[in-house]
């Protein structure tokens, strides 16, 4: 007989939570139309956190991914108009990415399917299980849990 190994069954349904987020999160995009992935998403919240356009390779550290995978990003969103790539007036070596009218538009929307899909999500939670989900999960995220000795 096998001895139930708890912290495995928490990875486990961290897993199938993430799983669920993610259906749910696209299942809404669809419904709004929004034609990103969810990498093309990310960037596109990213690039809002910049108080000005950044550089590829700022964008490849932020999302901790390699540059091509940004460019091949960026190809897609300035394709259907999301973005644009402007030269650095400093550097005419060095491209920028900005953020277009439509990218705006388009993140506003992404952030109305992630709250209606946040709320489909947390629904079985009263607010004081939602209140303590989420210093759970700062925990989890900072890392700032006590380690056993």
């Amino acid at each position: 007989m096998t001895t139930p190994d708890p912290d495995g069954l928490l990875a486990e349904q961290l897993l199938r939570l993430t799983r669920r987020v993610h259906r749910i999160q696209k299942r809404h995009m669809t419904q709004r139309d929004l034609d990103v992935t969810p990498a093309q998403s990310r960037l596109l919240r990213t690039l809002a956190h910049y108080g000005s356009p950044p550089r590829m390779a700022d964008l490849a550290e932020r999302l901790e991914v390699v540059p091509r995978a940004v460019t091949t990003l960026v190809d897609g969103l300035e394709a259907s108009g999301k973005v644009r790539r402007a030269p650095d007036p400093a550097n005419r070596r060095v491209t920028r990415i900005e953020l277009t009218d439509e990218g705006r538009a388009t993140l506003r929307e992404l952030r109305g399917a992630r709250r209606s899909a946040a709320e489909e999500i947390l629904a079985p939670l009263t607010e004081k299980e939602r209140q303590v989900l989420g210093v759970l999960l700062d925990t989890l995220i900072d890392g700032d849990a006590v380690q056993p000795c």
